[in-house]
Order: C-alpha cells, then structure tokens, then sequence
C-alpha cells in the first residue's frame, strides 16, 4: 500500500494505492514431511497423534491404537508407560517401540465385544486404576481400538474417583464414542464401586512443576 499527501486550496488531500494479491490456494499438504523450511531441502518431520488422542489430567492420555505413523509423536511426550485395554497380543512394531524407549507396558484385556452380550471385567478396571493412580507411572497413555468404548470406561471410573458428578463422566464418554456410545457403558460407570479406593479427591502434580522444581 503506497500513499501520498496532496495540497492543493490550502487543504491536504491523501491518495491511496491499494495493490491487489491474489491469495496462493494449497491444494495438498504433506502429512509426514514439512517442506516449507529454509529451503535447503531437508523437511521437518510433523508429529502425528493416534487417533482420538486426548489429555485426560496432569501426565495422562488417552488415543485409540498408535501406529508407527504416531511413534514421534508419542516420544515427545516422554512416555514411562502405556495402558492398553486390548486382549490381542501386541504388535511386534509396538512392542519394539516401547522396549526401544524403555517404556512399560501394562496390557489388561477387555473383550471388545458389542452390547448386549458385552461384559467389562471388573478386576482389569481395579488394576488399570491403580496403574494409573501410581505417578511415578506418568506420562502414561491409556489406549483401545479406537480410543472410543474401553478406554472411555476407564477413564469414567477414574473420574469417579475423582469425585466427578454422573452426568459430567458421561458427558465425557459421549463426546469420544460420538454416535457409538453405549448404554451399558454408561451403566458400568454408574454402578462402579469405588469404595475400595481412597475415598478423596485425586489430583495429580504438574510433571511441569516436578521438572522446574528439580
């Protein structure tokens, strides 16, 4: 834009030249390498999160099922340990990833099975909680298939310990099953006895805090 003062009666008039840019459309976006570096040709590899990948308080996560696409990505968190709510053995590519980055994997099977015949093993929920009540776990993922019905179970019944009301833990679930949320789900969260645990609120330390305060 280029402008101009003018005088001419005794009054100042202003010009302004307006240039016209055409604005650049991307049509296509790498989604491994980023080529809008410095031009020396090295792209930037882009960290890619597993599907469904969420924060669920301080040094917990959830996703559905990494992929080696989402192993960078999961390095930058500086994983110690995984939850994974599959009964299938682990992939071979997985299980080298965490091994290769001395991760600790806590598998606890729950068949995922449809409703009406779906049945959540009480005990594995019990387990997975104390995996995750443990800090020294932390930075730890929980995950399942899609990240959507086990992993919402688990995640539920922790808020419970956390002292959540109902409608807030379902509203939760709701929002990752989308269109798939399951009634007996919903019911498993409900009736769920925490009583076993410590009956307090939970809250878990910023590992951001821990770090800065070292």
């Amino acid at each position: 834009m280029k402008e101009d003062e003018i005088q001419g009666g005794g009054d100042m008039f202003r010009t302004i030249e307006v240039a016209v840019v055409e604005p650049k459309v991307i049509t296509k976006l790498s989604p491994i390498v980023d080529n809008f570096g410095d031009g020396d040709g090295d792209g930037e590899e882009l960290y890619i999160p597993p599907l469904n990948f969420a924060m669920v308080d301080n040094g917990i996560f959830r996703s559905g099922f990494p992929n080696p696409a989402n192993f960078s990505f999961l390095q930058s968190i500086d994983l110690r340990s995984i939850i994974c709510l599959c009964p299938e053995p682990y992939p071979e590519a997985n299980a080298q990833f965490v091994k290769s980055n001395g991760i600790q994997l806590f598998q606890f099977g729950i068949d995922g099975s449809k409703e009406p015949f779906v049945s959540i093993p009480h005990n594995a929920i019990r387990e997975a909680l104390q995996v995750i009540l443990d800090v020294n776990n932390h930075p730890l993922l929980i995950h399942c298939k899609r990240g959507k019905h086990r992993t919402g179970c688990l995640v539920g019944c922790l808020r419970k310990l956390q002292r959540w009301c109902l409608s807030s833990v379902f509203d939760e679930y709701q929002r990752f099953a989308a269109g798939k949320a399951r009634v007996s789900d919903q019911r498993f969260m409900e009736l769920f006895d925490i009583s076993s645990f410590k009956l307090q609120p939970v809250i878990f330390p910023s590992l951001f805090k821990e770090i800065k305060n070292q």
